[in-house]
């Protein structure tokens, strides 16, 4: 069985080579150092947001913004348990060309009977233009992976934003926040699934004249 994930789609748009061999013949490219405060800042967003869905409230950073005041936070923990776990996360199993498609959600938000994706970010400093658009591709697996499970979901999700404003005098660091709605589309996310499936399931890729890990293999 291939098991595939956002991350490792993108790898695709990236490079198709370097995503079949990781794939197919599991030679992974060199890991780089991965800084440990955005892990540390996603696990205390959870807390803060979760002991909010125990009040059955909106945090701070969404109560103010008119786009979600029709909107409450998922409540059913132990699908949250589930669905946020790096290793299980929301899974789609592709019986007939036994491909297992996972990611991990954030939170999700709940509009009527249909759900909204909610993913946090951090980054060091304020948006660009075009910051949120790098982020499509996981947010248009996500909806096919809900929608795949049987759950009804907006053609919409959003991104949460946090980046660093100022240090106060006690030493508390003051983040500033941004929330991002943008357009998705489940069907957007099972054409590229259907298209990594294809490419793993063929030869391999000729290497990306571009792509200096391919250089190295």
């Amino acid at each position: 069985m291939y098991k595939l994930s956002p991350s490792s789609i993108n790898l695709m748009l990236e490079c198709p080579r370097c995503f079949w061999l990781s794939i197919v013949k599991k030679i992974k490219r060199p890991e780089s150092i991965f800084p440990s405060l955005p892990s540390g800042m996603d696990k205390i967003l959870k807390e803060h947001f979760d002991r909010f869905m125990e009040k059955k409230e909106l945090p701070p950073e969404l109560k103010e913004q008119e786009c979600v005041k029709d909107c409450k936070l998922f409540d059913d923990r132990e699908k949250l348990r589930l669905w946020r776990n790096n290793l299980k996360g929301l899974e789609f199993y592709d019986r007939k060309e036994d491909v297992l498609l996972h990611g991990a959600v954030d939170n999700l938000l709940v509009k009527g009977k249909k759900l909204i994706v909610l993913d946090y970010k951090t980054r060091g400093f304020p948006l660009k233009e075009d910051t949120h658009e790098h982020y499509q591709l996981q947010l248009d697996i996500y909806n096919f992976l809900l929608r795949k499970n049987n759950y009804s979901t907006e053609d919409y999700s959003y991104l949460l934003f946090y980046y660093p404003n100022k240090v106060l005098s006690t030493g508390e660091v003051i983040f500033d926040t941004k929330l991002i709605k943008m357009k998705t589309s489940a069907e957007s996310g099972e054409k590229v699934f259907k298209k990594a499936v294809a490419l793993i399931k063929g030869e391999e890729p000729e290497a990306g004249k571009e792509c200096g890990f391919c250089k190295l293999v």
